[in-house]
């Protein structure tokens, strides 16, 4: 967070993700509960919860020195073993209308409830609080959300318009669905969508990671490394001279088509005519086995985060 941002929020006496102290000695176990209440972030603002060290209630400076050792101390709040799960913090000394201050900033936790000595604390309003039993639940209920398994989880930066629905009613679906139910089928295709997850199931709509990885329109937008890089090396090393290569993307469907139409391109076949009465054609490797290891390696591997590497295949 930038020095403008920490400054609105220094200021706005009323915010909810605010905690002023005047100091350290008093005030440490609340300031541990402040850290667990903006870690469990029970409003769901899904923005960071800020400690002010050395500021008055009032948004004053309190004139206190800010040193290493206050810092440290703030910050083996987050590994002592009093906070569970530990919370994802910052410490930082800043200078905002013209006061020396530590500032704690404490991100909102995807494992919540996040207890302090045992206790889930909340922000209720510009105050701590001790969760109820329904609060708790509902702190719960968030953690299942993002336990959710990694294909169904929404992308959050993606729309609707990210999906080509041009592919999912006229290939996906008759691939997918029986003629008969298609024909009764009388949902949206929103409604279509959400049944089979390639969006997700609340309000507003975005698609999901198989969403975009079955009918987006440009996965890599979203996925950099989801691709196939697909080299035929002349030799049994990585180091031998390279005969040929190609990076394959799309969705998964693409993707599978164009590798299928590579192996057919690079396997050669000889035929015997001579000990046999009908001609026997032997391919130097057999398509069947190499459209396994390639389905595996595709189904198999990790898409998550930006810096996984492509899948890489091949041929010798």
């Amino acid at each position: 967070m930038d020095n403008r941002e920490l400054t609105i929020l220094l200021t706005d006496l009323e915010s909810d993700r605010v905690e002023r102290k005047a100091s350290l000695s008093s005030d440490r176990d609340r300031i541990c509960e402040a850290i667990c209440a903006f870690a469990n972030d029970l409003p769901g603002h899904n923005c960071p919860g800020v400690l002010f060290i050395g500021v008055n209630d009032d948004g004053t400076c309190a004139n206190l020195p800010i040193d290493d050792k206050l810092l440290l101390t703030l910050a083996d709040q987050r590994s002592n073993g009093n906070i569970q799960p530990f919370p994802e913090m910052t410490v930082q000394k800043r200078y905002l209308n013209g006061c020396e201050m530590a500032v704690v900033i404490v991100e909102p936790a995807d494992a919540p409830p996040v207890r302090y000595r045992g206790r889930v604390w909340i922000r209720a309003g510009p105050r701590r609080a001790v969760a109820s039993q329904q609060e708790e639940r509902h702190l719960a209920e968030k953690r299942r959300a993002h336990d959710l398994p990694f294909d169904i989880r929404a992308v959050s930066n993606a729309t609707l318009d990210d999906l080509n629905s041009t592919l999912f009613k006229d290939i996906y679906l008759p691939a997918a669905l029986a003629p008969d139910v298609l024909e009764q089928n009388g949902r949206s295709l929103e409604q279509q969508l959400m049944s089979l997850r390639f969006v997700t199931n609340r309000l507003p709509l975005v698609p999901t990671v198989l969403g975009i990885l079955v009918i987006g329109k440009d996965p890599r937008q979203f996925f950099p490394a989801g691709y196939i890089q697909f080299l035929r090396i002349d030799g049994q090393e990585l180091t031998d001279p390279i005969k040929d290569q190609k990076e394959i993307d799309g969705t998964l469907s693409e993707i599978l088509t164009q590798l299928d139409e590579t192996f057919q391109a690079h396997i050669s076949v000889s035929s015997d005519t001579i000990s046999q009465p009908v001609e026997i054609r032997h391919p130097d490797y057999p398509i069947v086995a190499l459209q396994q290891l390639a389905r595996n390696a595709i189904l198999h591997r990790t898409y998550e985060g930006h810096q996984c590497t492509s899948t890489c295949l091949l041929v010798f």
